[in-house]
């Protein structure tokens, strides 16, 4: 585990005063004219330094999924005077995010967000192994953005509407809950906690442990809905995930028991398989994934006809919100509707996706 974080906010001055802590004199000097010359304010809450979230002057509504990038593998000793400039060439930051350390470093990773999601995929074909001094290269990657928790031991027993009462008094941004019954002799209730930003999930990563405890008397356990074994690992996207981690056939759970291995609830429809009849599955999927905030499907689709006529798709289908990806094959004969073989192909992948997370 790192060094404990700072909590509550900075002023400007405080931001000054960690610099004047593991800068050098010329390099603090050049920080300091920065700030001045281009008036940026940035504000220190919980471990991490921000800038806007929206900056003076921006036009336009907050952005959507899609929108954020996760840049990791920055120097300790590079900061908003460096990478604000560098990520504002490619477009206006709606906002941008270091994470710092209580001595003044910052922690290797950021996040900047754009107004536009054509914006974040640019700022990563532009800036991704973007090289800085000493051979060091960013990396630059689509953040998953997100904004579910899932919460466990909660007493037996406990509604959704209880449950969500109690969160609104210890943490903010929550737009629904999903209770799952406790098991057989007593065992514990869990649910699933939808946050209607990362900012706001992660905020409430850090607190409700010690919340609940104190207002309540409950000691409950609280992560990610991404699975992980870790029981709080807070909000950085470890540069480790990186790597492969290998394909997810269609049809295994991809989310914990404790997450309810079918996502189908979150969307509080009783009937989720009719999101459209009219809309083909990748418009569906889309769909899907806007609702929980995944992010937008990426497809990897190849595909050919056989002399029998059928149609052959082999896919791997990365949802960014779900740890791994959606790997298949299928065999079908054409449909004579369909434009192309490529939207057919497409078609397939995305329907054997939604019936893997439980959407028929």
């Amino acid at each position: 585990m790192g060094p404990a974080e700072p909590q509550g906010t900075g002023s400007q001055h405080g931001v000054a005063r960690h610099y004047h802590q593991v800068l050098s004199a010329q390099r603090r000097r050049s920080f300091e004219d920065w700030l001045e010359t281009t008036s940026i304010t940035l504000t220190q809450v919980n471990g991490q330094r921000k800038y806007g979230g929206p900056p003076t002057g921006w036009i336009g509504p907050a952005p959507g999924p899609g929108c954020e990038v996760f840049i990791c593998c920055i120097p300790r000793n590079m900061f908003e005077d460096c990478l604000i400039p560098l990520f504002q060439i490619v477009a206006p930051l709606y906002e941008f995010r270091l994470m710092m350390n209580i001595s003044g470093q910052n922690r290797g990773f950021a996040y900047a967000k754009y107004g536009r999601t054509m914006d974040a995929e640019a700022a990563i074909r532009a800036l991704h192994l973007h090289p800085l001094q000493g051979g060091v290269r960013l990396v630059v990657r689509l953040s998953t953005e997100k904004r579910q928790l899932c919460l466990g031991e909660l007493p037996a027993g406990v509604s959704e509407e209880a449950l969500l009462n109690m969160l609104r008094v210890v943490s903010d941004g929550v737009t629904g809950v999903i209770v799952r019954e406790a098991g057989p002799r007593g065992r514990a209730a869990s649910a699933l906690v939808l946050y209607s930003s990362h900012y706001t999930a992660s905020m409430a990563l850090k607190v409700l442990v010690q919340a609940f405890k104190k207002q309540f008397g409950i000691f409950i356990t609280v992560h990610w809905l991404s699975g992980s074994s870790k029981p709080r690992h807070y909000e950085r996207e470890e540069v480790g995930a990186l790597a492969y981690p290998g394909p997810t056939p269609v049809g295994q759970a991809l989310l914990t028991p404790t997450c309810f291995q079918s996502v189908r609830a979150a969307s509080h429809d009783p009937h989720p398989q009719h999101f459209s009849r009219s809309c083909n599955a990748v418009g569906c999927l889309r769909r899907v994934c806007e609702l929980y905030g995944f992010g937008v499907p990426l497809y990897d689709v190849r595909y050919h006809t056989n002399t029998n006529g059928f149609l052959c798709v082999t896919y791997s289908v990365l949802v960014p919100g779900l740890p791994k990806p959606f790997c298949g094959a299928a065999k079908v004969f054409p449909c004579p509707s369909t434009n192309t073989m490529k939207d057919e192909a497409h078609h397939i992948a995305a329907k054997q996706v939604l019936k893997a997370m439980g959407h028929a």
